[in-house]
């Protein structure tokens, strides 16, 4: 990440610190379980900055070099560098295959350390730098917040390579250095997902292959009188460090929910524990999909609003006449009696970006690892392929300033078309989609091909060529959605729809819409018999 990029994200995340709002959905998809044998990572980066992505080249280190790293508290540390770090393509994914993504859970908010230098976003870019394999990321990442401390609060990490996919939770110690934390490998043929929850409850203390944790994990909470192991109850990390309120529930574990009923409706998932249901059993922390996914498959779970359901955001009343699912936050608001809230989907106007990450053990590194990389809301995005051995990217994903519209830069692309279509959603949605599906078909048709050719040149060959094809697929990408934003300027226009042949047309209200407004005040609008011109 470069300076000015860590420098958003800071603000970002005092930003988010400093208000009762967290952000970010995950998702794994072991090989076991995707159609092609690829291990996946999704990752939603859910608040409003605007992320250049950029790419950092492997490097030879001198002996005793070090880095700077500033506290949120302002202290100035120094952390020992190693001899060498792999390339990476922003703090998402390396050359090696290895992808990590995040989300926050903030936790007991007494354990976080702003006195510590490493931040959660500092550890996923040193473990990026420093590990090939996730078991090495999470050896990296916990020895670095033992040995200098951990400076962020509750973080719930997704670590994935072309074999393994882990679930990391790390929380501070409120100042006695190192970190609490566990890690659970996620059975070959399963899938899991977080969103602003810790998810690992009960776990092994004794199998190394499948689950590894600090040594303060347990005792930490019995000094702190949070878990009494003489009444007999199983330890659950996530209960101890991470204690569910209803509200809280609402806000998560509804997208965990949503994400599961749809991966395996057969297992009818309850919507009790996310309602904060009194005794109602908590999700699963690893899940069997009904059938292999496949890449378009797992694009699908994080275009969610649940549509479909009791909690379906587009519904009337609250998605108002053209069923539009984006609430204005703050999300929650109360009233002299009581404090109510919208319901938080997985696909949010206010997600920066988000990526698919796909890990084939099968072809060579440069190859295998794709970032399938998004701007935007997810509803209203287009995933393209961003190869992990890249050495540029597209010049519109890393330009923008969030304080000034640009044509040129791919997040305001795909913001406009997305907040234009606020106006009148579902009929605007249609046409995004439409443009967002045939570009994805024709981005995942070409993959085969485009990999063949890659495959018959040597290593630095495929570099090239796969550097040129992504840089070639983004502007590709980015000048249909300038187009697609012109395009929905021109149809629809003071209220009006043109037609396929340009004709304007007179779209009224959908009925259902103004039957709920007679119905709600049938008097109000009545003007008698007399038709109107």
């Amino acid at each position: 990440m470069n300076y000015k990029n860590m420098k958003k994200l800071i603000t970002l995340i005092l930003f988010l610190s400093a208000t009762p709002l967290f952000a970010c959905t995950n998702i794994m998809v072991t090989k076991g379980a995707s159609s092609d044998s690829a291990t996946y990572l999704v990752y939603l980066n859910d608040g409003e900055w605007l992320y250049h992505l950029n790419t950092t080249p492997a490097a030879d280190h001198r002996p005793g070099d070090s880095l700077k790293y500033r506290s949120l508290s302002g202290k100035t540390f120094k952390i020992h560098q190693v001899p060498h770090t792999y390339a990476i393509v922003g703090f998402q994914i390396n050359e090696h295959q290895l992808a990590i993504g995040e989300t926050t859970f903030t936790g007991r908010r007494a354990l976080w350390d702003k006195d510590k230098p490493l931040k959660y976003w500092d550890l996923m870019r040193l473990a990026l730098l420093r590990a090939k394999t996730a078991r090495e990321a999470i050896k990296v990442m916990t020895g670095l917040v033992e040995q200098y401390g951990y400076g962020s609060e509750g973080e719930s990490f997704s670590i994935a390579d072309p074999n393994e996919a882990w679930l990391l939770e790390m929380i501070g110690t409120g100042g006695k250095g190192g970190a609490i934390w566990v890690a659970r490998r996620v059975p070959d043929g399963m899938i899991t997902a977080h969103a602003n929850h810790a998810r690992i409850g009960t776990f092994p203390l004794n199998d190394p292959e499948n689950c590894l944790y600090s040594g303060n994990v347990i005792s930490f909470a019995v000094e702190k009188g949070w878990y009494d192991p003489q009444q007999g109850e199983p330890f659950e990390f996530n209960n101890v460090y991470d204690p569910p309120t209803p509200a809280h529930l609402k806000y998560t574990e509804t997208r965990v929910w949503s994400i599961f009923r749809r991966a395996a409706p057969s297992q009818e998932f309850s919507p009790s524990y996310h309602r904060g249901v009194p005794g109602a059993k908590r999700y699963p922390l690893f899940i069997k999909p009904d059938k292999k996914l496949s890449l378009r498959d797992i694009f699908s779970l994080v275009r969610d609003h649940y549509e479909g359901t009791a909690f379906d955001m587009t519904a009337i009343p609250e998605g108002g006449p053209f069923g539009n699912p984006n609430r204005p936050r703050p999300l929650e608001w109360k009233t002299d009696t009581a404090v109510y809230s919208w319901e938080r989907p997985i696909s949010t106007y206010n997600t920066a970006f988000s990526f698919v990450a796909q890990l084939r053990n099968y072809l060579p590194d440069e190859i295998g690892g794709i970032m399938w990389f998004g701007e935007d809301d997810t509803y209203t995005n287009c995933y393209f392929p961003v190869y992990c051995s890249v050495t540029a990217i597209p010049e519109p994903f890393k330009t923008g300033d969030i304080r000034a519209y640009s044509r040129e830069s791919a997040w305001w692309a795909f913001n406009f078309a997305a907040n234009f279509a606020n106006g009148r959603y579902r009929d605007m949605v249609k046409d995004i989609r439409k443009v967002q599906q045939e570009m994805e078909a024709l981005f995942v048709s070409r993959q085969d091909s485009v990999e063949q050719i890659a495959l018959s040149k040597d290593k630095a060959g495929r570099i090239e060529f796969l550097t040129e094809y992504t840089n070639q697929t983004g502007l590709q990408l980015h000048k249909r959605w300038v187009e697609l934003g012109d395009y929905l300027v021109t149809k629809y226009n003071d209220g009006y729809v043109k037609d396929e042949k340009g004709h304007i047309k007179a779209n009224p209200y959908p009925k259902e819409w103004v039957d709920f407004v007679i119905k709600n005040n049938p008097e109000k609008y009545k003007t008698g018999n007399e038709k109107l011109q």
